[in-house]
């Protein structure tokens, strides 16, 4: 997997152009709200996630995604570009391009609603060869077959398939057994059939190798081959989480490739995904590595024995 030859990171996923209004709070059901400042980004988990592989990350990236034949398309491939992803566009004349209508509320939270487009079209037979592929990356906002042909292409191939299972929803067995990274948060862990607050069974009930579960702002827990590795959040004031998880799974999937360590890879995506937090917008909001550096280098490690130790207490979670 750490083959200096196979170092790059394809990612395979959806790409959409984010409309983004902040707003005092979310809406309820049926309230209307007034917004503020309105803007439109780059966005899409997959684009995200290549985005912050190849900026964030510093790793070889590439990525497959289809697009429409409209003007929205435009600014998301030129922002793959600009942040050194190769991207490899398959272009679906008379749709449109995959677009998502954001709500950012003061407190940081948000909701979100996304039109696929171009996105409900992909599929498999568009994937490029994978000579050069250390890891895969997928989610689930392209359609489940497509993501089952990849992860199957991926194993015979020898490449690692890194799964974030999101949005949440149930998957197939054969699925699960490709995958060899699963990332999740904690609600599309229990869509997986996991337990509500019992994180270390719900981990337990899932067979594959490698499981991360993303807690906000308590960390992130992985069972890796059976052990558990815990890394406490890095102490930010947040602005916008929109990008927050895809910025955490595309750093992960960048220091596979680069060969870290597991508490590296842990430390490192996580240290990335709390920047983004502190910016506006998706792919905007995503950090280059020398200011994911710069956060590693000043945060004081002397809390974390102790941080680890609460995590591991609130969750059940020997250390």
């Amino acid at each position: 997997m750490n083959d200096p030859v196979r170092n790059t990171v394809l990612v395979v996923g959806s790409a959409n152009l984010d409309f983004v209004i902040r707003v005092a709070h979310v809406p309820a059901p049926g309230e209307t709200v007034l917004g503020r400042d309105a803007q439109a980004f780059p966005g899409g988990k997959g684009a995200n996630q290549a985005v912050a592989s190849a900026r964030a990350g510093g790793a070889p990236t590439r990525m497959l995604l289809a697009l429409g034949d409209d003007a929205n398309a435009v600014p998301i491939e030129a922002s793959l570009r600009a942040a050194g992803v190769q991207p490899e566009v398959v272009r679906m004349p008379g749709e449109h391009t995959g677009m998502a209508f954001i709500c950012v509320a003061d407190d940081a939270e948000n909701a979100i609603t996304v039109a696929a487009g171009a996105n409900g079209l992909l599929g498999a037979s568009a994937l490029p060869t994978l000579d050069d592929v250390g890891q895969l990356l997928m989610q689930l906002e392209i359609p489940l077959e497509t993501v089952l042909d990849c992860a199957r292409a991926a194993r015979r191939a020898g490449s690692r398939v890194i799964l974030n299972a999101a949005p949440a929803r149930a998957l197939p067995d054969e699925l699960l057994s490709l995958v060899d990274v699963l990332v999740v948060n904690e609600g599309e862990l229990i869509a997986l059939g996991g337990r509500p607050g019992e994180l270390r069974r719900s981990l337990d009930a899932i067979a594959v190798p490698c499981v991360v579960v993303t807690l906000g702002a308590r960390g992130c827990v992985a069972r890796i081959d059976g052990e558990f590795l815990l890394q406490p959040a890095f102490a930010i004031e947040p602005l916008d989480t929109t990008a927050a998880g895809d910025t955490f799974c595309g750093v992960l999937a960048a220091a596979l490739a680069q060969g870290e360590p597991w508490p590296q890879v842990l430390r490192r995506a996580s240290a990335a995904a709390a920047l983004a937090c502190t910016r506006l917008g998706a792919q905007a909001s995503i950090p280059d590595v020398a200011e994911v550096d710069a956060l590693l280098q000043q945060e004081d490690d002397g809390e974390a024995p102790a941080s680890r130790a609460a995590l591991a207490r609130c969750f059940g979670l020997g250390q």
